[in-house]
Formats: structure tokens, sequence, C-alpha cells
């Protein structure tokens, strides 16, 4: 299992829970935005640390954490994934995992292993401008939505997220995507964040936090429980 970095405490990951959060390296997307380039471009994939000191990590802290939050990158890459987290569930561990949505095979057989608990999914943005928003020349949608209407049906606890960027996303855009998940359980608007190691920064910025509540505001009208984050 390809395990780029753990970060020990998070109130963050896991929504209601304290968690750490566990970083897995690669990913089949090339968001321009990916405020995280060491966790996606092959050349410059971390790793700082492995399976084995994760678990050991995890067993020191049993009753201290009670969540797992495991994101990347893109998770459902790696094979090994439902073996992880098979052995962080045996060590009583609640787990959230984060996914672009893009394997609904994969997500499909962990979710009803019962290996996770919660998982959030990026929604990029409307279907129509998904390739460009990804950063690939073409995109088929058909796995996106697949895991999409899986979560929307499957019973489990689950959010969609959209990460909102100047030059990418317009009210149009996201009114499209928001109609695309209309009656969703959980959709959160997240502000753009420049981390410093954004993967195309050129022509990016983020809206104002005015500018976020108007725009959760006005997809509301298809996802009433929209919320913002990151501002």
């Amino acid at each position: 299992m390809f395990i780029s970095g753990l970060q020990k405490l998070t109130l963050l990951d896991y929504p209601g829970r304290v968690a750490c959060t566990v970083f897995t390296g690669g990913c089949n997307f090339r968001c321009p935005f990916c405020h995280n380039a060491p966790l996606v471009i092959p050349e410059r994939l971390a790793h700082d640390t492995d399976e084995e000191q994760v678990l050991a990590f995890l067993k020191k802290r049993t009753g201290i954490l009670d969540g797992v939050a495991v994101t990347g990158g893109e998770p459902l890459i790696h094979k090994e994934i439902p073996a992880f987290l098979e052995k962080v569930k045996a060590l009583g561990f609640r787990i959230k995992l984060d996914t672009n949505g893009s394997f609904p095979d994969m997500l499909e057989s962990i979710v009803k292993a019962g290996l996770v608990d919660r998982v959030a999914m990026d929604i990029k943005n409307c279907p129509e401008r998904y390739a460009e928003t990804i950063g690939l020349k073409d995109f088929d949608i058909a796995p996106v939505e697949r895991s999409r209407e899986f979560l929307m049906n499957c019973g489990i606890d689950y959010e969609f997220r959209t990460t909102v960027v100047k030059g990418i996303h317009t009210e149009e855009s996201l009114l499209k995507a928001a109609e695309w998940i209309a009656g969703a359980k959980e959709y959160y608007l997240q502000q753009f964040k420049d981390s410093g190691d954004v993967i195309a920064i050129d022509g990016l910025s983020a809206f104002d936090e005015k500018e976020m509540h108007a725009l959760a505001d006005a997809v509301a009208r298809f996802v009433p429980s929209v919320q913002v984050r990151g501002v």
C-alpha cells in the first residue's frame, strides 16, 4: 500500500470525530488547482511513511482517536486499499474515505464490505466541463456518474464537495453541477487555497467569502443542504 504521509491529528478531515489522516500517493486526475502536487505527480510522489508505521501508530492511539480519514491523491487507485482498510477497521476505528468517484467498482465493493463509514466524493464541476477541470484532454463521465448514483442510494453516510476556483468555475457551471446531484444529503463548496504547491496556478484564484456564500445561495435551489467551507 503506497502511503505518502500521516497527519496524526485532525478535527476537520472527519466531521464530528477526533481523527488522523492517511495520505495515499498517486492520482489518475491532474486537476490544475490541486494543492498537493507531491501526492499526484509521479516523479514527485512523497513516501514519508508506510503501512506498518501507520498501523503501529493507530494501535497506540486506540481509545484516543476514534476516526481515520483516508485521502490522497486518489486512494482507490490502489488495489491493496481494501486489505489496508480491513486492518484499520480491525483496530476499532471508523473510516472516512475521500475519492474522486472514478473507480465505482472498488467503491461499491468497499462500501458493501462495511470497510468505510463515510465517503466524501468530489464533484469537480458540471459534467460537460469535467475533462478540462481535471486536467485531461478527454474523460468518460460514466464512472463518476455511477459512483454518484451509488452513494445517493446505498444508505452510507456521504458528502459531495466542490473546490471552487476562479478561472475554472462559474455560477452557471456550479448550478449545473448542483442540478446533477439534486437532493444530495450534504454538499460543500470549498474555497480554493493556494498552498504554494498547486499543480498549475496560472490564471487561477479564489472566490472571496462574500462570493462563496452567494454561490452557495444560488446552488441551494437544487441542494438545500449546501454549506461553505474554508472561508
